[in-house]
């Protein structure tokens, strides 16, 4: 038992670590990404994202906040679709 031992992290993995959110380079990847996918994926990757934040709570919520910006940025690109669209034909997460 005295074999168990507690990693030590340097200040670049902690840094690293602290730094774990999205920064306006992923939200402009998210939006450039989102404009060339079919609704299908969409709808996919927000349920994906939704459900990574999800399996973050109260453990990482800098990752959560980071799911949940990324599914909120695909979520723009579906509303922007669905505008568009007669209520009877939107789509929905």
């Amino acid at each position: 038992m005295g074999d168990l031992k507690c990693p030590i992290l340097n200040s670049v993995q902690t840094k690293a670590m602290i730094q774990d959110h999205a920064t306006p380079e992923h939200f402009a990847r998210w939006e450039e990404h989102s404009k060339t996918l079919d609704v299908y994926s969409l709808k996919y990757i927000i349920k994906d994202c939704i459900s990574a934040a999800e399996n973050m709570k109260g453990w990482n919520p800098n990752r959560e906040g980071y799911y949940l910006d990324q599914a909120a940025t695909y979520g723009m690109e579906l509303t922007k679709r669905n505008r568009d669209l007669p209520p009877g034909l939107r789509h929905r997460v």
